[in-house]
C-alpha cells in the first residue's frame, strides 16, 4: 500500500478543501435566497446515497466474505453490523453538537434566532467547530480506503467533496453576513476543512500497520453507514425546512445520476 501514500493523501486534501468552494459560492447568493443551498444539499445526499449502497457497502462486504474464508453468512453480518455502527457513531456525535451549532442545520431556524451580527459570528464559529469534528473521521476514511484501493478512495472522495461544499456554505454565510468580511468567512470554511487531511496524517501513522482485509471491509462498512445517516437524517430535512421540496429531490435524483456516470466512466 506504500505506493498509494501520496495519492491518498491528495485526495483526502481536496476533499477537505471542497469546503472552501462551497464558502466561494456563498458569496454569489442573494440574501434570503435559499434554492442553492437547497439543491446543493439534495444534490449531495444523492450522491452519497447512490455510492454507499451501490459501490461502498458492496466493496466492504465482499472483502469481509473473503477475509472470513468466503463464508457469505459471517462477512454479511459482519458488514451490517459495522454499517450500522457507522450510523451510531454519526448519531452520537451529532447528539453531542448543540442542535443550532450543528454543520448539517443550519435552516431557518438559525436564521431567526440570529438577529444581530453577534450572533450570527457565534453561530459561524460554532458551526466550523462542529464542520472540523465531522470532518475528521472522513479524512481517515478517505485515506484508508484510497490506500486499498484508489478508484474507490476517488469516488469516495468525491462524495465527501460533494457533501462537503453545502457545508462550507453554511460555514460562510452566517460569518459573512455578520461581518461583511468576504476573507474572513472563507478562511474560517477553509479551516475547518483542513482538518480532513489531519485526519489522514492520523491515520498513516496509527493505522498504516493493522491495515489488512477484514480492517478495511469494517471501515468500509462504517463509512457507508456515515454517509447514508447524514443524508437521510442531516442533509434531506435541513432542505426541507427551506421550503423547496421538488427542488431538494430534484437534487437527488441528479446526484445519483452524475455518481452513477462517475462509476460507469471509471469501468
Amino acid at each position: 500500500m506504500e505506493e498509494n501514500v501520496p495519492m491518498a493523501f491528495m485526495l483526502t486534501i481536496l476533499a477537505g478543501l471542497a469546503t472552501g468552494i462551497g464558502s466561494t459560492i456563498a458569496f454569489f447568493v442573494k440574501d434570503k435566497s435559499t434554492k442553492l443551498l437547497t439543491f446543493a444539499m439534495g444534490f449531495a445526499a444523492g450522491v452519497m446515497l447512490y455510492v454507499s449502497f451501490i459501490e461502498i457497502l458492496p466493496e466492504a462486504i465482499h472483502k469481509l466474505i473473503h477475509a472470513y474464508g468466503d463464508n457469505e453468512q459471517l462477512g454479511t453480518t459482519y458488514g451490517v453490523v459495522a454499517f450500522f455502527v457507522g450510523m451510531l457513531v454519526v448519531a452520537v456525535i451529532d447528539k453531542l453538537i448543540p442542535e443550532a451549532e450543528n454543520p448539517h442545520e443550519f435552516s431557518t431556524k438559525m436564521q431567526e434566532k440570529a438577529q444581530d451580527s453577534n450572533r450570527l459570528m457565534r453561530i459561524g464559529v460554532l458551526t466550523a467547530l462542529a464542520l472540523a469534528i465531522h470532518n475528521f473521521p472522513e479524512g481517515i476514511a478517505t485515506f484508508v480506503t484510497a490506500l486499498d484501493d484508489p478508484e474507490l478512495g476517488l469516488t469516495i472522495a468525491m462524495a465527501i467533496a460533494i457533501h462537503n461544499i453545502p457545508e462550507g456554505i453554511a460555514v460562510s454565510m452566517p460569518i459573512y453576513f455578520a461581518t461583511g468580511d468576504r476573507k474572513k468567512a472563507f478562511a474560517y470554511s477553509f479551516l475547518s476543512g483542513i482538518v480532513e487531511p489531519l485526519g489522514a496524517v492520523l491515520g498513516y501513522f496509527l493505522l498504516m500497520d493493522y491495515l489488512n482485509e477484514t480492517i478495511m471491509g469494517l471501515l468500509l462498512s462504517g463509512v457507508a453507514g456515515i454517509m447514508v445517516f447524514i443524508s437521510l437524517d442531516q442533509l434531506l430535512p435541513a432542505a426541507e425546512e427551506y421550503g423547496e421540496h421538488h427542488l431538494s429531490i430534484y437534487g437527488v435524483v441528479l446526484g445519483m445520476i452524475v455518481m452513477a456516470a462517475s462509476l460507469i466512466l471509471m469501468i
